[in-house]
């Protein structure tokens, strides 16, 4: 088990992210809890604000092949695959790889790419439907920390039942109080915010060998909005 960033290269905004108690509501979140076209194609304080490729995963795809050693031999899993445009980026790379993706989103796997939508399935992150050591390398990108603890436990059960041992999670995180707020104000689906050290003892509990990324407030540049804050 190491902290590790897999997501190296993937671009980070040039300008800060504020936030408030007022500029993501409750209401943003009811609507994204739905995971549906809102969340990916709606209104951005209720979702991405728009999800559609733009290439920007093919150099993750070439850093996490190189760093986890997959070739055209290998089986990849995605968990929280969303459109499967990471996925679609190693079948660029590997024409003989296998990929497979997980979603809850039915929105998202009825719009994701065409080219791999046949290898994307509707199943919960707590209960994958695949053979134990089935995979090479296992990918979970903002998908564990959406579950309160116990499925959050769960879920990295199974992320370490189906590999072999290689895998790559992101995890909510924060140093301060003032970092958790911020992330708090900043996350839709966030619901397991741990501090470091909290999160590699969950990781040791379950027996995790894999990487792990922490997210968090200064990773994504957020910053609170006076004003907003102010006027709440």
């Amino acid at each position: 088990m190491r902290q590790f960033d897999a997501l190296a290269g993937y671009p980070v905004p040039e300008t800060p992210r504020y936030v408030g108690p007022s500029l993501r509501t409750i209401h943003n979140r009811i609507i994204a809890a739905y995971r549906d076209k809102e969340l990916y194609d709606g209104d951005r304080n209720s979702g991405y604000g728009g999800f559609h490729y733009d290439g920007r995963w093919g150099p993750i795809a070439q850093n996490m092949a190189k760093e986890y050693r997959l070739d055209n031999t290998s089986a990849v899993l995605q968990v929280n695959c969303e459109k499967g445009f990471l996925l679609h980026e190693f079948q660029h790379l590997y024409s003989g790889i296998k990929v497979c993706g997980t979603e809850i989103s039915e929105y998202a796997i009825s719009t994701s790419m065409e080219s791999v939508r046949s290898y994307i399935q509707y199943a919960p992150f707590t209960a994958l439907p695949f053979a134990d050591g089935e995979f090479n390398f296992v990918i979970a990108i903002g998908a564990v920390y959406t579950l309160n603890l116990p499925d959050a436990i769960t879920c990295l059960k199974e992320i370490q039942r189906v590999g072999k041992g290689k895998s790559f999670v992101t995890l909510a995180s924060y140093e301060t109080e003032e970092d958790k707020r911020l992330f708090e104000w900043w996350t839709l689906l966030g619901t397991t915010i741990l501090r470091e050290e909290e999160w590699v003892e969950v990781l040791e509990h379950v027996g995790y060998t894999g990487d792990y990324k922490l997210t968090n407030a200064k990773g994504l540049r957020l910053i609170e909005d006076k004003e907003a804050s102010d006027g709440n």
